[in-house]
């Protein structure tokens, strides 16, 4: 029998530790606890459920790391076979476990932006491509974050994420949206380097940048989704960029607080507790999407670590 759904329901858990530095409550949605790692499972499990129900054979996506396992992992539990494309930047741990649920990897381009023109070109007869955040359907999926949380009997005062492509950004405010709390803001944090939902808001229209510098490589969509920037204009989202340390910094801190590892790209959004933004300053109840991610190990956490060290002191 096939599953009816892919992803799992994560637990919500008060953090004293993060709170510690704030005047609220903070509240973690632990979705790296997600079987592939990270929330891309809950939009893209239902992409790719939806596409085979409809006669689909064969998955084709393109991916910076998660969305690619999200829908291998799809694609395996399913019975379909997979093909995702990804960039060069693409970290070695995320390729093994796109290969590890029994995908093809293609490795094409310096940016996923051409690794996902490369994948267009790959669509074939009973394929159906998988997009990686520009989806109503996976919109759709994550927006049953908010269905969860509040299920657990909390009501978020402000919603705390990170932003790559706008996929989450998108469900999140969907999910508020359907519940009747269209006044909940959201804080959509991006590294700088990464940071096209933040350049398209001071721009006041939709714009790509130029190329992904940072190393939060799973932020690293030259451009957002349309919708993703639509929603600026309808929903009080609050952009804030923080730099690539910041990030490592958070995500060091909550290996040691929470015994879990997470990639920069979610460690941006962690890391404005350690800083926090005046929009935090009166809200009593903070929760924060932990997005998980593939793309690190402690070790290459600790070595980024180490460089910002030998920087700070001058050395080489």
């Amino acid at each position: 029998m096939k599953p009816q759904q892919l992803h799992i329901q994560t637990p919500l858990i008060e953090s004293k530790a993060l709170s510690a530095g704030i005047n609220g409550t903070v509240w973690l949605k632990m979705e790296a606890l997600q079987p592939t790692g990270s929330f891309k499972l809950r939009g893209i499990g239902k992409a790719c459920l939806t596409r085979i129900a409809e006669g689909t054979t064969a998955l084709v996506s393109s991916s910076g790391g998660n969305a690619g396992i999200a829908v291998a992992y799809g694609g395996r539990r399913l019975g379909v076979p997979v093909t995702v494309v990804v960039p060069e930047s693409t970290p070695q741990t995320a390729i093994a476990r796109i290969r590890q649920e029994n995908a093809q990897v293609v490795i094409k381009g310096r940016t996923w932006m051409e690794a996902h023109q490369h994948s267009l070109g790959m669509a074939c007869s009973g394929c159906a491509y998988i997009h990686p955040f520009d989806d109503p359907l996976l919109w759709e999926g994550h927006s049953t974050i908010i269905d969860e949380t509040l299920q657990a009997g909390l009501v978020p005062d402000i919603v705390v994420l990170s932003v790559g492509g706008g996929g989450l950004l998108c469900g999140i405010i969907q999910g508020l949206r359907a519940s009747g709390l269209a006044e909940v803001p959201v804080l959509a944090v991006e590294t700088r380097g990464a940071h096209s939902l933040m350049a398209s808001i001071q721009a006041g229209e939709l714009i790509e940048l130029a190329d992904i510098t940072s190393i939060a490589t799973s932020l690293g969509a030259k451009k957002v989704a349309d919708q993703a920037f639509q929603w600026t204009r309808r929903h009080p989202v609050i952009g804030h960029c923080v730099s690539d340390m910041q990030a490592v910094d958070a995500c060091v801190a909550f290996a040691d607080q929470h015994r879990l590892v997470v990639e920069p790209a979610c460690g941006a959004a962690l890391s404005v507790l350690q800083h926090p933004p005046t929009c935090l300053e009166d809200k009593q109840n903070i929760m924060v999407v932990v997005c998980g991610g593939a793309g690190v190990d402690l070790e290459q956490l600790c070595r980024w670590k180490q460089k910002r060290i030998q920087t700070e002191k001058g050395m080489p």
